[in-house]
């Protein structure tokens, strides 16, 4: 009989192991699971006690089929015999040790948790910094423009990060990229914290915005490609997750130091460490074993050395001795499976493919989602949390930072709740619920400052219900893109989503002054309910479709 079982060890590949015994087992497991070593190179020869692999038979990394388990019956073997030796999907589960892989998880997300913690720090660092009696500066007297530009200088940087970055990613690699951003990190948070002048101020922003588009870019991809394949999507989501954590910290951070003299220095500051921890623990790290077998096979250095330390980093990835058998044969079946890939595709999508048929529709959805997500306002309530409540009745700059705690809170268990249950209820319920609180919660601000000013908890209650699109959008993001132009395009979903925050929360401080607040959050409150309708017409259900589904019965319906 023939048993392919479907795993997705490195690279979401499949390996299709055939075994014909002289008379039916009745074992519950095929007999290539039983064996405690397999030959590196079992594709080359068979022999009567090991299992061939044949990688060209099976669907590649890159294929478009379905993956599932494929049993076919031959003659001799009774239906009840065969079911006893099915191996279903699941059964295979790769070896790996949970203490090897908290790190390379850790250490990435740590880019993510920073990213949030900038947006928590600034709520509480623009009252501090704008106090004649706490900022401990001359020039705290900060015009609409000029705090602006404090406030979105860090996303000036990450926008200029994800452009510079776009070119250079595959010859920089996943964790010296990693790496830069953890230094680009500590240059920005120091420079931030001592700066004797808005000037510097500005310029140790950028540089920290800078560290924020290197990481956004390079941290999915690492968990992505280091992780084990049964927790992959829990560790990309939890990725997500950091930054809400991180925003939770920066408000924690902020309401011990509101009433400090330069207060917001010490709120800048206290990135600098957790900045330096990355870097430390990134150095510490492998590089990403499928990022090696690519530059192998792109030619871009000595495809045996490349392949050797793929095998390395893979073993030590996953709590190995160095070059263990099952790691050296997993690189080798990831590195015929790219290549095969590369014969079958003559070139990589160029730029412009990217708006072109099912790519065109991806984009659509992907680069729309992560624009509502700005538009509506988003991170411009959070980056403002603290001045809103301010002005929403809690003049006092302790009561509004330790407000801004509550709802980072709330936000942090509603993301939560949006990772534990995507794969239950599905990405368009979570996204219709995000986006209806989102304009519920503009439209009761907006009705507050009009005539509801005598009731600031209603503001409160507002903020409460701010429940962003969460990690939901950027999974969309991550799925949505047919492989071919994947990279390319989630690298201008990147861009999409941080050239439109960055103008968002830039407009945000003068657009309050020249319409007013109650304005303001109507006009946001508008586009959060053309958002719902795009989410509710255009943006489809992935849950339980496999990539290749998703593009072929998805992208390609209507592409």
């Amino acid at each position: 009989m023939a048993c392919s079982a479907t795993t997705q060890p490195l690279l979401n590949f499949e390996l299709s192991h055939s075994h014909q015994p002289k008379r039916p087992y009745s074992l519950p497991l095929c007999s290539f699971i039983k064996k405690p070593r397999l030959s590196p190179k079992p594709f080359f020869s068979q022999s009567k006690d090991y299992t061939k692999i044949n990688i060209f038979s099976s669907p590649s990394l890159f294929s478009r089929q379905k993956p599932g388990s494929h049993v076919a019956a031959q003659s001799g073997y009774s239906s009840g015999e065969e079911a006893e030796s099915l191996l279903p999907d699941s059964a295979y589960q790769e070896p790996f040790s949970w203490s090897s892989v908290i790190f390379p998880f850790l250490f990435p997300a740590l880019g993510g948790l920073l990213f949030g913690y900038d947006i928590g720090a600034t709520s509480g660092a623009t009252i501090s910094l704008q106090s004649p009696e706490l900022s401990g500066t001359t020039w705290f007297n900060l015009s609409a423009i000029q705090l602006g530009l404090v406030v979105s200088g860090s996303l000036y940087g990450a926008l200029l990060g994800s452009l510079l970055v776009y070119p250079i990613a595959d010859s920089l690699g996943r964790r010296r990229e990693l790496l830069i951003a953890a230094l680009l990190y500590v240059l920005g948070g120091v420079l931030t914290a001592f700066a004797p002048g808005l000037s510097v101020l500005l310029v140790g922003r950028l540089l920290y915005g800078l560290g924020i588009g290197l990481a956004m870019h390079g941290a999915p991809l690492y968990i992505a490609e280091t992780c084990p394949s049964q927790i992959r999507g829990t560790l990309i989501s939890l990725k997500e997750l950091f930054i809400v954590l991180g925003i939770l910290l920066g408000y924690f951070v902020g309401s011990f130091q509101i009433n400090a003299v330069g207060g917001w220095r010490y709120m800048y500051g206290c990135s600098a460490p957790v900045a330096l921890l990355m870097g430390l623990g990134m150095w510490s790290l492998p590089p990403s074993p499928r990022w090696l077998i690519l530059r192998a096979v792109q030619g871009k250095g000595s495809l045996q050395e490349l392949k050797e330390k793929a095998i390395l980093a893979l073993s030590k990835l996953r709590g190995q001795a160095p070059g263990d058998a099952a790691s050296e044969k997993q690189i080798e079946d990831t590195l015929i499976s790219v290549k095969s890939a590369y014969m079958e595709q003559e070139s990589e999508g160029n730029i412009l493919e990217v708006f072109q048929g099912p790519s065109l529709k991806a984009f659509i959805i992907g680069g729309g989602l992560v624009l509502f997500q700005q538009i509506t306002g988003q991170p411009s309530v959070l980056y403002y949390a603290g001045p809103i409540l301010q002005s929403a009745g809690f003049s006092a700059a302790a009561d509004a930072t330790r407000l801004s705690v509550v709802v980072g809170l709330f936000k942090l268990l509603m993301t939560w709740i949006a990772v534990a249950k995507v794969d239950d209820l599905g990405r368009r319920p979570l996204l219709i619920g995000g986006v209806g609180g989102i304009a519920l919660s503009l439209f009761l601000l907006c009705a507050y400052y009009k005539f509801l000013g005598e009731f600031p908890y209603v503001a409160v209650a507002a903020l409460l219900l701010y429940i962003s699109f969460g990690p939901i959008s950027w999974l969309m993001v991550s799925e949505i893109f047919p492989l071919r132009t994947r990279g390319k395009g989630i690298s201008l979903a990147v861009l999409t989503n941080f050239g439109s925050n960055a103008i968002v929360t830039f407009a945000f401080s003068p657009l309050k002054e020249l319409l007013g607040a109650e304005n303001l959050f109507l006009l946001f409150g508008g586009i959060a309910l053309i958002s719902l309708l795009f989410v509710a017409l255009y943006v489809p259900e992935t849950k339980g479709l496999s990539l290749e589904e998703i593009e072929s019965k998805i992208l390609k319906k209507h592409g």
